[in-house]
């Protein structure tokens, strides 16, 4: 029964009228039992000793998360702190110098106001004064008439006295009566000489005035006449690139085909022979495109579209080849003298419709997108302005003088002269062969010309996305610069003088470390020293302008420390000119004079003992008298506390700005930035000689094609 009982206690799922079934069928032992039930509690105790290490390790693992994320998130928390922070400074002083432009703006117009005030009042003065003058002068003619007439009738009366001597009482009263008014005369007239006399230096004081009036008003209408011709240049400027913009649209949307006789419309041309005679020349290729077969014009149909297939497929070879980084031969860039003699046999110059010209343009527009990559910019910046070099010696306009034919002189009859001149003619062709085997004089059309121009204006891109590249990643080192001596002070009590001193120096390094990277950049890729010079240029300018007109906006920089940083950091920019040489450097250093001499200003000792001619004419000559006021006023020695100028010098300095409030240009105290293009075509081909190309050779990779054969000779 106890057998049972457990077995029923096992099976409590069955329904109940199978249970003693199942014990009926399922004979088992009592052990087996036992065993069953020991093997079912195993069971159940690893299950719960697994349950209990999975909630553990599931709420460590939780805990774990909470306080990474709480972690993660307070990091995140101080970040947002931060860039609140600095976005108030920043708010705060947009605001500060918002406000500042506005007053400076109202101050402006309040003094516009007051001068046009001041100049009404005058010229009603004059008018004034001129009224009072026509006013006295007509006085003095009319007493000047009164005294002539009462001189006659003096005359008269003085005659008609010894007749009248009979009777004495009447002579006497007439007599004392005439001397009275002449007496009274008298005072008239001395009264009107002095205010004849006093009317007359007023009137020579007014015309001093208004002479001086007038030259200052012939100065500005000058001045007006300088800017109206500059405004009508510009406006000729920007017609002119409207007009080539529309040319150039006008010739991209309406390029109709043009007929093939056209193309073939070759005049026969006589060719001298030695011996005197002449032979006729067979018709050329067209000019227009890669040269084709003999009698195209005469051709079928097939054979004129084979040609042309032939002449597209070589300039996608072109294309294709040139697309690709080149490299360079003899310091000079393949692609640019690869497509020049392509297109020279080509004779693409001298055609009137093409589309290889266009093909290069959009190749040399898509090769440049990447503005950020300096290396591919330099790249083509290279191979733009050598292209254009050889286009500016090769292309003459149709008519020009350097395109006139020259006659061959007459040949000698005599053995001996026919020896001299064969002499003469080899050392001639010995002298000339390297220019004329590189570069030929075309007469071009307008597409060659139009080329050119679009090339021009790559040049000018290409020269200013890498400037602007430059400028870009030493503003941010540059404001470093200028901040560094505020920075280090509070560094300098937590850290050693010797690795303060190292940070200090560290911005400057990287504006040494920027511009030795351009410069290795622009000689891998053989720029041309003008445009490299120029740029270096530019960018010593722009660093001029950014830390002077820092050091006069900002109080905190115009400090004695700062001016030993700043100087520091230049004498390390003048080693780095000096190690460039001048055929990169050229005048770099002398567009940072701005700054130099108003640091050489900051640091030096004793400046009450200096006077106003030694800071003008000694230190700082090239300064204005706002610029050095300015430093004079906003100096601060926060490292021996000694004094500024003294207020003799400050006073001078005062009086001749007075003096200059009416100049414009004086009156500004900041330097501007001048981001233009400062070089022209003339300057690239005056620096580049034909002779350096005489040992280029073209692209490898297309005189395996046996359709550019040509450019093995």
């Amino acid at each position: 029964m106890r057998e049972r009982h457990t077995l029923n206690f096992l099976l409590p799922r069955l329904p109940f009228n199978h249970r003693y079934v199942g014990w009926l069928h399922v004979k088992r032992s009592t052990s087996d039992v036992k065993l069953e039930l020991l093997s079912l509690s195993r069971t159940r105790c690893r299950q719960f000793l697994a349950r209990l290490d999975y909630s553990r390790t599931r709420k460590a693992a939780i805990t774990t998360q909470c306080i990474w994320r709480g972690k993660v998130a307070r990091k995140e928390l101080r970040k947002l702190k931060l860039a609140a922070r600095e976005t108030g400074a920043l708010q705060a002083a947009k605001n500060k110098l918002e406000k500042q432009v506005e007053e400076l703006t109202w101050r402006l117009q309040l003094e516009k106001r007051m001068r046009a005030d001041l100049e009404e009042s005058k010229s009603q003065e004059n008018a004034k004064l001129q009224a009072a003058l026509q006013e006295v002068q007509q006085q003095y003619k009319e007493t000047k008439d009164t005294l002539v007439k009462e001189r006659e009738a003096a005359k008269k009366v003085a005659e008609i006295a010894p007749v009248i001597k009979e009777v004495p009482v009447i002579d006497t009263e007439l007599m004392n009566k005439l001397r009275d008014e002449n007496d009274k005369l008298k005072t008239l007239v001395s009264s009107l000489e002095k205010k004849i006399d006093d009317t007359e230096k007023k009137y020579d004081e007014t015309n001093k005035i208004s002479e001086e009036r007038l030259k200052k008003a012939m100065d500005a209408e000058s001045k007006i006449d300088d800017l109206n011709m500059a405004m009508l240049r510009l406006q000729e400027k920007i017609s002119n690139m409207a007009t080539d913009e529309k040319v150039q649209r006008q010739a991209l949307l309406s390029t109709p085909v043009r007929s093939m006789s056209e193309h073939l419309s070759i005049p026969i041309v006589p060719k001298n022979l030695e011996n005197g005679y002449h032979e006729a020349e067979e018709p050329k290729e067209p000019q227009s495109a890669p040269p084709a077969l003999k009698d195209y014009g005469n051709g079928d149909p097939k054979l004129r579209k084979s040609s042309a297939e032939k002449q597209q497929e070589n300039v996608d070879a072109l294309i294709d080849c040139v697309a690709k980084n080149l490299g360079y031969c003899e310091g000079k860039p393949v692609a640019a003298f690869t497509i020049y003699k392509c297109l020279l046999h080509w004779k693409s110059f001298e055609a009137e419709k093409t589309s290889v010209f266009d093909r290069l343009i959009q190749l040399i527009g898509s090769a440049i997108e990447n503005e950020e990559d300096n290396d591919n910019l330099a790249y083509w910046l290279s191979n733009t302005s050598s292209l254009l070099f050889l286009l500016q010696r090769s292309l003459k306009a149709a008519g020009a003088p350097g395109t006139v034919s020259r006659k061959k002189p007459p040949q000698p009859t005599s053995l001996f002269g026919r020896m001299a001149q064969g002499l003469r003619s080899a050392s001639f062709a010995n002298m000339h062969v390297e220019a004329t085997d590189v570069v030929r004089q075309v007469e071009a059309k307008y597409p060659a010309l139009l080329f050119k121009q679009q090339l021009t204006a790559y040049v000018e891109k290409i020269y200013g996305i890498i400037r602007d590249n430059i400028k870009k990643e030493l503003s941010s080192l540059i404001s470093l610069c200028i901040q560094a001596p505020r920075t280090m002070k509070a560094s300098m009590l937590r850290i050693s003088g010797r690795s303060s001193g190292q940070t200090q120096s560290n911005h400057w390094q990287k504006i040494i470390e920027n511009l030795d990277i351009l410069l290795k950049l622009l000689q891998d890729n053989h720029v041309p020293p003008v445009l490299a010079q120029k740029i270096f240029t530019q960018i010593f300018s722009y660093i001029n302008v950014q830390l002077f007109n820092s050091l006069l906006l900002r109080r905190e920089c115009c400090s004695f420390s700062n001016g030993e940083y700043v100087k520091a950091g230049l004498a390390e920019l003048e080693l780095w000119c000096a190690k460039a040489t001048s055929e990169y450097a050229a005048s770099s250093w002398d567009e940072i004079r701005h700054i130099r001499q108003a640091v050489g200003f900051l640091v030096i000792f004793q400046k009450f003992r200096i006077s106003y001619d030694e800071i003008v004419h000694d230190l700082c000559p090239i300064l204005s008298v706002q610029q050095l006021y300015r430093i004079c006023t906003q100096y601060w020695d926060d490292k021996y506390n000694t004094q500024s100028v003294s207020s003799d010098v400050l006073s001078n300095m005062r009086v001749l700005m007075t003096e200059d409030s009416n100049n414009a240009e004086s009156s500004s105290f900041l330097l501007d930035d001048n981001s233009s293009i400062p070089f022209s075509v003339e300057d690239i081909t005056n620096a580049i000689q034909e002779k350096d190309f005489s040992d280029v050779k073209p692209a490898e990779e297309l005189l395996e094609n046996p359709a550019f054969q040509f450019l093995q000779d």
